[in-house]
């Protein structure tokens, strides 16, 4: 008997894998966690019944979300990240000698634990010494915050459930408050592609575009997302992603990736026209 995982990315469309077996399943106060082992992505990890990320193409989204904004700004000391308790962009992060704290805030420590047990190659990210840990809400945590942080990551994943509070008009200004004044935010944008997404992916870009001065979109593809295409947001008070990025002081740092490069960096931010279109639309009204 075969076992199979398939993940409904529209109501018509559903990407499938084969199972070969499942480690944990269990249900926090926040979701549903599930990790099973795959013949294609190895281990994977799923969220009421949506993969989060695998072992096979975690590092592209990793990659994305911390060196894109790492190799614009040019002093980042203090980095909080939203959600990331599985550890994976932390690890990222410390590759970085200049950063002194990383405060990494996710409301399931359930999640946490599951990370820990299952992806320690993740998980050890969350060891470093100056990675602080909070089991709490994030908006929450950021209305206390103001002038604090360097550079902000949102790793939440879905714009519904008990993550809809980071997706608001509230947490984007609570986000620009919290950083310095010439702070950047990235964030998951989401797929484009398929209808059902692309409202919420408008909607993003819409509260980022208005509540900061620089708000640009840029792209990766990462397989196990919907359509395998996925957009993210870089917001920023000052740093223009393109402009102020500084190819040559960052590849000094010798920082090791298996998806970021220079080049990529700067084609990551020519996208398609359909998403053009759709951002431009927004940027109109």
């Amino acid at each position: 008997m075969e076992m199979w995982f398939s993940e409904l990315h529209t109501s018509n469309v559903k990407l499938s894998m084969r199972i070969e077996k499942q480690l944990f399943s269990g249900v926090s106060d926040c979701q549903r966690i599930d990790v099973l082992v795959s013949d294609e992505f190895g281990k994977f990890l799923a969220l009421d019944g949506e993969i989060l990320f695998s072992e096979k193409d975690e590092f592209i989204y990793d990659e994305m979300v911390t060196h894109v904004p790492m190799s614009v700004h040019p002093n980042v000391k203090k980095v909080l990240i939203i959600g990331g308790g599985d550890g994976g962009v932390a690890k990222e992060l410390t590759q970085y000698s200049q950063i002194e704290q990383i405060d990494v805030v996710e409301p399931d420590e359930m999640f946490v634990e599951v990370c820990r047990e299952h992806f320690p190659e993740l998980a050890c990210g969350l060891d470093d010494s100056r990675v602080n840990v909070y089991i709490q809400d994030a908006l929450r945590f950021l209305r206390s915050k103001s002038d604090e942080y360097d550079l902000i990551i949102n790793d939440a994943t879905d714009p519904f459930g008990y993550t809809e509070g980071l997706f608001t008009k509230e947490f984007y200004g609570n986000c620009y408050k919290a950083l310095k004044e010439d702070g950047i935010m990235v964030y998951q944008h989401g797929s484009p592609f398929y209808d059902e997404d692309k409202e919420e992916c408008v909607k993003m870009h819409r509260k980022a575009y208005k509540a900061f001065p620089i708000s640009r979109v840029y792209q990766a593809h990462i397989p196990t997302c919907p359509s395998g295409y996925w957009l993210f947001g870089f917001a920023s008070k000052k740093y223009h992603p393109i402009n102020d990025f500084k190819p040559a002081k960052w590849k000094e740092l010798g920082i090791k990736t298996r998806y970021y490069t220079t080049n990529l960096h700067k084609g990551a931010f020519m996208l398609p026209r359909y998403v053009e279109d759709m951002l431009e639309e927004e940027e109109r009204d």
